[in-house]
């Protein structure tokens, strides 16, 4: 056996399956929830609910039945009379459905298998319209009317047993309106009415009764309410303006002990200020003394730097110029001499013939001339004193306008006096200027070495021995 044909027989395997599937799922019938199966046939009747089965073909067969509920309208053509003999028009609705037990279904299913729907609601309509014709007749107008749910109890139970003959069962029957053509209904309701007016005519002017006393009891009790009310208030406002009399009476208190013990604190911090601005003041005008002090301890030191230097230029310029100036003298001198006596031996060697007297009155008068060279030469000595200590005292306005020449450089002076004594002021400055002035003969003595009345007698005694230009 090839493989195609293994491959056909087994297509045709699977097409039958299919194929006895396809019958088996046309054979097979199910009932919902809301209904019934009926199946008959050879296995007898059966019904099926909620399941399914198998219907063979032929020998068997099935319908359904519904089990929903049936709501139809049962308004009897005729009129209805009542017990009264009052010819009534009665519509009611019913509710009704076939039972769930199987017994019921199948009574159901022999009675209205085979009718349409609305066979089977006039059968069942027919039926309703009797029964309630019958409970109309035991009843009188007022209770078909005021008591609508006590005719549909009776019509449930009246209708149960011919129900259960039909397998049905009634879930509610309902009066929807009664009506009458002679307005016995409507008259029925007139004493009712003029009964219900009266109660409530006499119901209102009760309750107005009632709401005017209760009205003027509540103005009364508002009155008395609103009196006890305002006195209330008028006592809770004399107490709160008491109370903010007392808190404003407090605020003030409080307020004025503020404002003193601020304007003490302030008092004492303007008076600590103004002592702390007196030590500031006092420590800056002693930082100002300091800085003048130092500024005038400065400014002494310049002038003694400058009287040092006027001191060494009047020694340089003055003292050495006249020792120069004495040793040159004496040179000049000492030269004179000797060439005198070189002309006098040279003229004496060259005119020894023209005599000795010549000779001896040249040497006479080379002698007189060498003796007076001498005594010049010791006036110059002398006189080189003399001179240096006219150079000092000529010179004593230079040495005080150098001493007061930087003074002379100073743009402004700032003075602080503590008034301690004279010398204050601008009479410090002077008396200084004095004191500077009154240290230059010091200042002689230190360069001469010798006492400033020792040079003025020097001075006098040199003016003595210098001789008259008349040689006297």
């Amino acid at each position: 056996m090839n493989i195609e044909m293994i491959f056909f027989i087994a297509g045709l395997m699977a097409l039958s399956l299919i194929l006895l599937m396809v019958m088996f799922a046309r054979l097979y019938r199910k009932a919902g929830p809301h209904e019934a199966l009926v199946v008959y046939g050879f296995r007898g009747t059966r019904i099926i609910k909620g399941r399914g089965s198998i219907i063979f073909p032929m020998v068997e067969n099935c319908k359904m039945l519904s089990l929903e509920l049936m709501s139809f309208d049962v308004a009897p053509q005729q009129d209805l009379y009542t017990k009264q003999g009052v010819a009534v028009t009665v519509e009611a609705v019913a509710q009704i459905k076939v039972k769930s037990d199987p017994e019921s279904i199948q009574t159901a299913a022999e009675q209205f298998l085979t009718k349409t729907p609305q066979e089977r609601e006039g059968l069942i309509r027919l039926v309703l319209e009797g029964h309630l014709r019958g409970i109309i007749g035991q009843l009188t107008v007022e209770e078909i009317v005021k008591q609508p749910e006590m005719v549909g109890d009776r019509m449930r139970a009246t209708c149960a047993d011919d129900m259960n003959k039909m397998g049905l069962e009634v879930i509610s029957f309902t009066i929807k309106e009664v009506r009458d053509k002679n307005e016995y209904i409507t008259n029925m309701g007139r004493p009712d009415v003029a009964r219900i007016k009266r109660d409530a005519d006499v119901a209102t002017a009760e309750a107005e009764r009632d709401t005017a006393i209760k009205r003027a009891d509540a103005v009364r009790a508002a009155a008395v309410a609103k009196a006890q009310s305002d006195q209330e208030r008028v006592l809770a406002e004399t107490v709160s303006q008491a109370s903010q009399a007392e808190a404003q009476r407090d605020l003030q208190i409080k307020q004025a002990n503020f404002l003193e013990t601020v304007q003490k604190q302030k008092a004492t911090a303007d008076k600590a200020y103004e002592i702390q601005t007196n030590i500031m003041q006092q420590q800056v005008i002693a930082e100002q003394v300091k800085i003048e002090q130092v500024q005038k301890t400065g400014q002494i030191a310049v002038q003694d730097a400058e009287i040092q230097r006027r001191e060494r230029e009047l020694i340089a310029t003055v003292l050495k110029q006249a020792e120069i100036e004495r040793r040159r003298i004496e040179t000049l001198a000492e030269a004179q001499k000797q060439k005198m006596i070189f002309e006098a031996d040279g003229q004496a060697a060259s005119t020894r013939a023209t005599g000795e007297a010549e000779a001896e009155i040249i040497f006479k008068k080379g002698e007189a001339e060498a003796k007076a060279m001498s005594v010049k030469a010791e006036a110059y000595q002398e006189y080189n004193q003399a001179a240096v200590i006219d150079k000092l005292i000529s010179n004593m306005p230079e040495i005080v306008k150098a001493l007061a020449a930087p003074l002379a450089n100073i743009d402004k002076i700032t003075i602080v006096s503590t008034g301690n004594g004279d010398t204050t002021g601008m009479n410090k400055i002077t008396g200084d200027i004095t004191a500077m002035a009154a240290q230059i003969p010091a200042l002689f003595e230190t360069l001469s070495g010798m006492q400033f009345s020792e040079l003025l007698s020097k001075v006098k005694m040199i003016s003595d021995n210098t001789p008259k230009p008349d040689g006297k």
